[in-house]
């Protein structure tokens, strides 16, 4: 099974820090291990020559080129529209291209055959930038999905027909050929981002506000399906020191550790020592003694129980570890489950007999989502 770890974390914790310090203690350990970053310190880590693979992702022309053909390609529509055509030294490269080039990398990493890699370690921006990526790839396969369903591109033979009945033209054989193009791709991100060896691991400084944003983002991964592996936590002052400023801010940060550590419900909690700069080097890096990758627990995703026998329902749970309920709202529009936990949302699709079903209630308890559905005499088959 290939090994991915998504590292985020606090703005300024040491996300690169840890991603490339996990990639090293892979790499040592005798895994094929790919780092990909955007960040140049996370050169540090193949300066050894045990090291992993680094792979600097960037955005590069693609998008700005992908915008200069939209706009050509649809100029007929623009001209129609009266708009005003761009120029190319207008266009800028898009806001969180560099953060997509990360997972468009691991997506083509993955792509390469087996056996090429053992352990890719990717290197995401802050939380909640990086959940909200990582939501990304599912939420534009569900909008061209919406805007152009493989239904209609059967009457593709219509089209000319059909524009020169509404005067106005139709969308272009291209069009639906990079539409299923781009869905196919993220398609691809979607499953590398919920396969069975992706997790993602979380970097904090131990601050009061810590556990809070460790259970929010925990909760924001698991309902997009990316298991939390474990917590680092970064700068940790020494325990015992002669300055009394220090030695309380040291026991204050000891406790903010011990928070993260208790409850019934945690994932694993390693600690990192104050330093006066990130390491720059292999060795620096190896000094953290930051093990390699385990292999993580299972995916969270939604599941369907059935009670029908017993009190005629059947129960769609959805593991939620670390959502409250007074950060949690939960809507049904059609055949989807619109979930929001705290800035993270997400509409998951029911299927099957939960589409010819009433929703009966729901509840938030101990880490999970639970929401009862009623078969509707209407729509339910008889004798079922």
């Amino acid at each position: 099974m290939r090994r991915t770890v998504l590292v985020t974390g606090a703005g300024g914790a040491g996300r690169t820090t840890v991603a490339a310090a996990t990639a090293l203690a892979a790499a040592r350990a005798g895994h094929r291990t790919l780092l990909l970053s955007a960040d140049p310190l996370a050169a540090a880590a193949t300066a050894d020559a045990d090291g992993p693979r680094l792979v600097t992702a960037a955005p590069g022309p693609c998008s700005r080129a992908a915008l200069l053909t939209l706009q050509q390609r649809g100029r007929a529509a623009l001209d129609l529209l009266g708009a005003q055509p761009l120029e190319e030294d207008e266009l800028t490269e898009l806001p969180g291209a560099a953060s997509f080039a990360v997972l468009h990398a691991l997506h083509t990493a993955h792509a390469e055959p087996d056996g090429a890699w053992d352990v890719l370690v990717a290197d995401l921006p802050p939380v909640p930038d990086a959940v909200h990526l990582l939501a990304l790839p599912g939420q534009l396969a569900r909008c061209l999905r919406r805007l152009l369903p493989p239904e209609r591109q059967a009457a593709r033979a219509l089209r000319p027909l059909l524009a020169q009945l509404a005067g106005v033209p139709m969308p272009a054989e291209w069009l639906y050929d990079a539409a299923g193009r781009g869905q196919a791709v993220l398609a691809g991100i979607v499953r590398v981002l919920r396969a069975p060896g992706t997790s993602a691991h979380l970097v904090v400084t131990p601050e009061p506000g810590a556990p809070d944003a460790v259970r929010e983002t925990r909760a924001g991964l698991a309902l997009h399906g990316v298991p939390l592996d474990g917590v680092t936590v970064n700068r940790l002052l020494p325990a015992e020191s002669p300055d009394p400023y220090l030695r309380g801010l040291g026991t204050a940060q000891r406790e903010v550790v011990q928070t993260l550590r208790g409850g019934a419900d945690t994932v694993p909690v390693r600690e990192l020592p104050w330093r006066p700069e990130a390491p720059r080097t292999a060795d620096g890096l190896r000094a953290l003694d930051v093990p390699a990758p385990t292999t993580p627990g299972p995916a969270p995703g939604p599941y369907v129980e059935d009670h029908r026998a017993v009190d005629g329902l059947l129960v769609w749970r959805l593991p939620l570890p670390g959502a409250t309920k007074a950060r949690t709202e939960l809507l049904r529009r059609g055949d989807e489950i619109i979930v929001t936990t705290g800035p993270y949302r997400r509409a998951l699709p029911l299927e099957g007999a939960l589409t010819r079903c009433t929703v009966a209630g729901a509840r938030l308890a101990d880490g999970e989502l639970t929401v009862r559905f009623r078969p509707d005499p209407a729509l339910w088959p008889r004798g079922r």
